[in-house]
């Protein structure tokens, strides 16, 4: 059987990015049916209407991407109480040109990490009035605001004990979610 392909995207250019850590522990607790596959956004260009008749090879890239995907996980940090610029410059990229939207119909997730014990609240609220612009059916419940603290992970990376059953509940909620809407 060919797996169920989630196109990830985070939000966060960082080297050392605390969503991008939280991308990686997640992919292992996908079940054997799922597959993690992460969206490249940081070489896109700022989108720009005039180029929507010949996009970039990058833009090319990422639409294909998420064409092949039965699903996005969205992970992203707050910056100034929304969702970064980079994450917004993909999202325009995918949607346009109008009428030809790659995340159309796309089921989506959404969480984010933040130092703040508020989690990515304000972003992740942003994010799902963008996503439910561009008709992605985005799952509500459980919501996922991670207080990234000490013992999220553990010594090799992966989640920690505390956080454990809450996530590895998120994500067999969102892999449901994605089979029933694909």
């Amino acid at each position: 059987m060919t797996p169920f392909k989630i196109a990830v995207v985070v939000g966060s250019l960082r080297k050392n990015s605390i969503n991008k850590q939280l991308a990686q522990a997640l992919a292992k607790l996908v079940p054997s049916d799922f597959l993690f596959e992460s969206l490249r956004i940081d070489d896109l260009p700022l989108y720009n209407q005039d180029d929507d008749g010949q996009p970039s090879e990058s833009v090319k890239r990422m639409k294909s991407q998420i064409s092949a995907s039965q699903g996005v996980l969205f992970i992203t940090p707050e910056y100034n109480r929304s969702i970064p610029g980079v994450l917004k410059n993909a999202l325009d990229h995918g949607s346009r040109p109008y009428g030809k939207s790659a995340w159309n119909g796309k089921p989506a997730g959404v969480m984010g990490a933040s130092v703040s014990p508020i989690g990515t609240a304000m972003a992740q609220q942003h994010l799902r009035n963008i996503l439910a612009h561009l008709n992605m059916p985005t799952l509500g419940q459980p919501e996922a605001f991670i207080h990234h603290q000490d013992g999220l992970y553990d010594a090799t990376g992966n989640i920690g004990p505390d956080s454990l059953k809450f996530l590895q509940g998120w994500i067999d909620d969102y892999m449901a979610f994605v089979k029933k809407n694909t």
